[in-house]
């Protein structure tokens, strides 16, 4: 570059251009210097036109020395870039000087910059979540991601505190940048999160053999990465503390936590008369103080309680079981502190079980962590809940292990279970309690499956949860083991909606626990039976009931009266998602010749369901004038055309459900219209709709029919086969050739 080369010019590279690092995705960031007597103009045509016309991103600058130096002592993002400044052309001497100020820089301000710079990567680990255990992991801005490894890279540069003393940061980051540009290579555009849909498309790109041991191996460096960058900050906050005592003239004390264990500098560490090689309880003990403390322990006493303690007798004493459920009941605390235990390999000595889940992806709708960190937050909600039951040790138990059964084969309920029950055993459990702990494990989805996916008014729905939990004092458990689960899966799984039917639910089966008669099927309300008995058509929207805590989930109750007809629930569905209308239930009740259709909804957009039009619409789509098949498959193409559907639908009878009715349930990613069209493709002759149980969980809908013939009676085999038959191409892909459906389709179970 002649003009570059003139003296009082320099180009110098900064960020990732500066580390070398440079991706398919990423932008030439380039800084040209000037001296005071440089006229950059003419300079800076010459350079950047050619990169902007060969379609290069560029993020450029032009600066003299002293306002590069300013900015960076005012902007902390541009600080952090010219630590990585690198010489590309034109004169040396002047970015060696630009390289040393802002080095000098950054070193005077550590003490106000650091402390910035550790609220950002806070800030930004509460808002996206931890690389280690995303389903979804963003690259470089999530916790324990390549963002991190660059704050670390500015803390060796204050010299406050030393490079990482955890081994394998550098081989992390080195991981995490061939993932990186695998992903940019894949989509052919710069993307920084790894989506489900391209996963499995990076990993062969990697010579992977699929996406969960790609995930794994994203989820071992980011570990890898957040666990340096956790030790480091301490490192920091210490170090700076310490500035501060000097001049107060503070001493720091030991303050005694349990045996052994001692409090010191903000982190648990080991007392002075502690013999780690005579007590193999000593880590379970000094890991549960201090989670109960709201500390960590230190990173020499982890290793040292690592190296010296003796392995657990089997049975565990009762010391060692304490200990753990005292750790598992610190809430929130137990979750830096059982990271920290995972990566000094103590939690593999206690619980080898732990190696088949350990960041194992959920690819569920309503998940938002790996498996491993999910029963860790488990077991921080059930901590909440442990004034609800009468044995809270083998709640918070069962918080920990109820889905370690997801590392084996078939469904992880059933295979869970004796898992556990071994496990309860080798903690030192009694027989009875251990059992207890299996059944916990095994029925741990009983109760919000049957409320959001069965007919509360079937006889058989509640007699097979008083069947299931026996007791009392085990409804109690299941209920607490029910919450914590689903609230630590995330919004989704525990929505004001799901809350208030599973409590519906767990009162209904206390009620006949308790020796009482099994309650009355719901019933029309008083308005609800006046509209019924006019016969007439009549649609009229009102507000969900709250929740305990006076959240109605934006939801609201659509109820629509209309004289009984084949086909009128399909009909009414279809109106619905004209509206823009999600359904998260459906009930359907019959007063003589008149259906009664009672809607949980949430709006899509906008305000709430209008009624006037709901009502024209329906009447409309009821006298045929309004083409709902049409219209609804004209959106349903749009959606198609913009989101990638890779699991494939199912359609199942479920048998052993109820006595009363043939149920089908439908699963498949939720479009718009789908309800409709499923509804309407059952509804042949011969087959009525008595009950439809509809849930969506963020895009899967579960969709369960209670289908009945003429009679009332349950669907023949003949009858059967044809509703599994018309619910398959319901859900089938418009413009499939081949086989529509997964192996398995319309099995019984």
């Amino acid at each position: 570059m002649p003009a570059a080369a003139r003296p009082g010019f320099a180009l110098v590279a900064v960020g990732g251009y500066g580390r070398q690092e440079l991706l398919p995705g990423s932008d030439l960031d380039l800084l040209l210097l000037v001296n005071r007597r440089g006229d950059p103009g003419a300079v800076a045509d010459a350079l950047f036109y050619p990169i902007w016309d060969a379609g290069l991103a560029l993020d450029h600058s032009v600066r003299t020395l002293d306002e590069a130096l300013a900015v960076a002592t005012g902007d902390l993002k541009v600080a952090l870039g010219l630590i990585d400044a690198r010489h590309v052309a034109g004169d040396e001497e002047l970015t060696a000087t630009l390289r040393s100020g802002a080095r000098d820089g950054w070193r005077k301000q550590a003490g106000t910059r650091l402390p910035e710079l550790a609220a950002m990567c806070r800030d930004r680990a509460a808002s996206i979540g931890e690389l280690a255990h995303l389903l979804e992991p963003d690259l470089v801005q999530a916790y324990g991601g390549l963002r991190d490894t660059l704050a670390l890279r500015a803390v060796t540069a204050s010299w406050i505190a030393d490079r990482p003393r955890t081994a394998g940061v550098d081989v992390a980051r080195q991981w995490l940048l061939t993932v990186r540009d695998a992903l940019h290579r894949t989509t052919g555009r710069r993307q920084d999160r790894l989506l489900f849909e391209d996963q499995d498309d990076v990993a062969v790109r990697l010579g992977l053999p699929g996406a969960d041991p790609l995930l794994r191996r994203v989820a071992e460096a980011g570990r890898s990465i957040a666990y340096a960058s956790d030790v480091t900050w301490r490192d920091v906050e210490r170090t700076l503390a310490g500035r501060k005592r000097r001049g107060r003239r503070q001493q720091l004390v030991r303050r005694p936590l349990a045996d052994g264990v001692d409090e010191y500098d903000g982190e648990a560490v080991l007392s002075r008369d502690a013999r780690p090689e005579r007590d193999a309880v000593l880590p379970l003990r000094a890991a549960a103080a201090a989670a109960q403390a709201g500390i960590v322990l230190s990173p020499q006493t982890l290793a040292r309680l690592a190296a010296e303690c003796p392995p657990l007798p089997e049975p565990w004493p009762a010391a060692a079981r304490d200990a753990l459920v005292s750790l598992l009941g610190a809430g929130p605390g137990i979750v830096p502190v059982w990271d920290a235990l995972e990566a000094a390999g103590l939690v593999l000595r206690w619980l080898p079980e732990w190696e088949r889940i350990r960041y194992r992806p959920t690819r569920t709708p309503v998940h938002r962590h790996t498996v491993d960190r999910h029963l860790v937050e488990t077991a921080a909600v059930a901590a909440r809940l442990t004034r609800r039951v009468a044995r809270p040790d083998l709640l918070l138990l069962g918080a920990l292990v109820h889905d370690l059964g997801k590392g084996v084969r078939g469904d992880h309920s059933e295979a869970g279970e004796p898992i556990a029950i071994a496990l309860g055993l080798r903690l030192g459990l009694t027989e009875p309690d251990a059992a207890t702990l299996g059944r916990l494990v095994r029925h741990h989805l009983l109760l919000p499956e049957t409320a959001t996916r069965r007919d509360p008014d079937d006889p058989a729905t509640l007699a097979a949860v008083v069947d299931a939990v026996g007791t009392r004092e085990f409804l109690d458990l299941l209920a607490c083991l029910t919450e914590a689960d689903a609230a630590a899966a995330g919004p989704v799984a525990w929505s004001p909606l799901r809350a208030r039917l599973v409590g519906d639910l767990v009162e209904r089966t206390r009620h006949v626990l308790a020796g009482a008669a099994p309650p009355e099927p719901a019933r029309l309300t008083a308005e609800q039976a006046a509209l019924a008995a006019a016969g007439d058509l009549a649609v009229r929207v009102s507000d969900a009931p709250p929740s305990a805590d006076g959240d109605r989930g934006g939801l609201a109750v659509v109820t629509v009266v209309a004289p009984a007809r084949r086909g009128l629930l399909g009909t009414v569905a279809g109106v619905l998602a004209l509206h823009r209308l999600d359904v998260r239930t459906a009930g359907a009740y019959t007063a003589g010749d008149t259906a009664v259709l009672v809607w949980r909804v949430v709006p899509r957009r906008g305000g709430g369901p209008d009624g006037v039009r709901l009502r024209e619409d329906v009447g409309r789509a009821l006298a045929g004038s309004l083409d709902l098949r049409e219209r609804l498959a004209a959106r349903a193409a749009e959606w198609r055309g913009r989101v990638i559907v890779h699991a494939r639908p199912r359609v199942e009878l479920l048998r052993d459900v109820s006595a009363e009715a043939t149920v089908l349930e439908v699963r498949a990613h939720d479009e718009p219209g789908l309800l409709h069209r499923v509804a309407t493709a059952v509804a042949a002759p011969g087959v009525v709709i008595r009950a439809a149980v509809v849930e969506t969980l963020g895009s899967e809908a579960i969709d369960v029919f209670y289908l009945v013939d003429d009679a009332g009676a349950p669907l023949s085999p003949e009858a059967e086969d044809d509703a599994v038959a018309a619910a398959t191409a319901a859900v089938s892909p418009p413009d499939t050739d081949s086989e529509p459906f997964p192996e398995g389709a319309g099995r019984v179970r």
